[in-house]
């Protein structure tokens, strides 16, 4: 018996679906909303009766529907992300047991997505200007990882300068396809400032990590990043946001035991544990699965 609230298990869900147990994890595959609590999967009611509405019919079908084809055969194992402190904490957690199993490549979150519609990535780590539903027709999923503070850095010891100030400075900046300046531009417009005037000296970096280290380095002043890379350069840190970080996947690759990994490691002690001794991150339901609904840009 179902109690009021709580999680359905697969068996619940197949009798709810009036379809076979094992038909449920194809249906994982084809966008049906589930979560990986420990080793097993899980699915909130209202999401499993949203998504088997009408326009989920066909995806449904019969337990004698052809298996969809696994992408994990022909989609390189991979994360596009840029170089976020809990991704690579991730990914060497995940590949601790044994032979690496999955690979990172930096990137911003505009080209980690379009890695991703490719097919040359597994997952696309995602922030900033929100999170797509969907890739053109193929229904996205997203790993929720972090909460995770972004802001301004500054050399050790000295406190950062504030917005106004940045204008006579070198700032070690991100190109304007990283999500990450959307929250610099929307702090600079709350305080009437003009970003283009701010960003006079600006020099941009690859990634997080080039911009902590020029910072660190001398090569700039101030710099634009993340608590956790500002606290493992020993940088002093001004927040100016929050944002939820998370990793894209197709619906469809859900299934795939190298996501499945991915999920049980997010959600591991270990995992949370090391988090927890790093700055500016709160991992609250960290390696859960949620399905968007708007098409953000």
């Amino acid at each position: 018996m179902e109690r009021p609230g709580a999680l359905l298990t697969t068996a619940q869900v197949a009798s709810l679906l009036h379809v076979h147990p094992k038909h449920v994890y194809r249906l994982i595959r084809r966008g049906l909303p589930a979560r990986r609590i420990g080793g097993e999967w899980r699915f909130d009611r209202a999401d499993v009766l949203a998504w088997s509405g009408p326009a989920a019919a066909s995806a449904i079908g019969t337990d004698d529907a052809p298996r969809e084809a696994s992408v994990g055969a022909s989609v390189p194992p991979l994360i596009a992300a840029n170089g976020d402190v809990a991704v690579e904490l991730l990914v060497d957690r995940v590949n601790a047991d044994g032979a690496p199993l999955l690979g990172l490549v930096r990137t911003d979150r505009d080209g980690g997505l379009a890695m991703l519609e490719r097919d040359e990535v597994l997952l696309a780590g995602a922030h900033g200007r929100g999170f797509p539903r969907a890739l053109g027709r193929v229904r996205l999923a997203r790993i929720h990882l972090v909460q995770r503070e972004v802001g301004l850095v500054g050399a050790p010891g000295k406190p950062v300068p504030e917005l106004g100030k940045l204008a006579r400075l070198r700032v070690a900046y991100r190109p304007q396809t990283a999500a990450i300046v959307v929250h610099f531009e929307a702090a600079a417009s709350a305080q009437k400032l003009d970003p283009t005037k701010l960003l006079a000296r600006a020099t941009r970096h690859p990634s997080h990590l080039a911009v902590a280290s020029a910072v660190a380095a001398g090569r700039a002043d101030v710099g634009l990043t993340t608590h956790a890379w500002a606290h493992r350069l020993g940088l002093s840190f001004r927040r100016i946001a929050t944002e939820s970080y998370g990793l894209l996947v197709r619906a469809t690759a859900l299934a795939e035991p190298l996501v499945v990994r991915l999920c049980e490691t997010a959600q591991s002690k270990g995992l949370r544990d090391a988090l927890a001794e790093l700055p500016g991150y709160d991992t609250s339901d960290i390696g859960t699965i949620r399905y968007d609904t708007d098409d953000v840009a």
